[in-house]
């Protein structure tokens, strides 16, 4: 779907990011204005057609990642990276708060050369810039394929508020982003 007209007036664009686990962050990026679809899934292993339970034991090669189809005339890719860059920990490697292996890389899954360079880019200014007291370890792998996560995957957050790790672990991440981001979030 990357770069092609799904109608007369809207040209979309796919990037793919693993900040750790997928319903962590799935919430915060289906809030952004020009983020018209968000899925979570694996990306960037070896096995082909793999479910949670596969992914989870750490052989796959997979990450847990979103898949985000977005307006780039409304939201930048650069903003996307900014938005992923502040939902998690780029220096903590394979390891999210309590989720550790390498499914929980910090990952972004280039679609084409312009999202590399532009990664590249802002991974050397955000170590020189010292706002992180470690080196930024989120690698940049070429795309390649996308698995769908199981249903009960999708849309986590927002059909499970009330599950104990939502309200611990999830909700003050998507309040803090909140907060931060009003002016970037839909109306809806």
């Amino acid at each position: 779907m990357e770069g092609n007209l799904t109608n007369s007036s809207l040209q979309t664009e796919t990037v793919t990011l693993g900040n750790g686990c997928f319903w962590c962050t799935e919430a915060i990026f289906q809030k952004l204005k020009g983020v018209l679809n968000v899925k979570s899934g694996y990306s960037g292993g070896h096995t082909e057609h793999p479910d949670y339970k596969m992914v989870c034991t750490g052989t796959t090669g997979h990450a847990e990642c979103l898949n985000i189809i977005y307006n780039p005339s409304i939201i930048s890719f650069r903003d996307l990276l900014k938005v992923f860059w502040e939902t998690h920990d780029p220096t903590s490697l394979n390891k999210q708060g309590e989720d550790i292996g390498t499914q929980y890389r910090s990952v972004i899954f280039f679609h084409n050369t312009d999202q590399k360079n532009i990664a590249e880019q802002y991974i050397k200014e955000l170590n020189e810039s010292g706002i992180y007291q470690s080196k930024i370890v989120t690698t940049l792998e070429k795309f390649s394929i996308f698995y769908e996560a199981e249903d009960y995957h999708q849309n986590y957050y927002n059909l499970n508020g009330h599950n104990p790790y939502c309200q611990i672990v999830i909700r003050p991440k998507v309040e803090k982003f909140i907060k931060k981001y009003a002016d970037k979030l839909r109306n809806n």
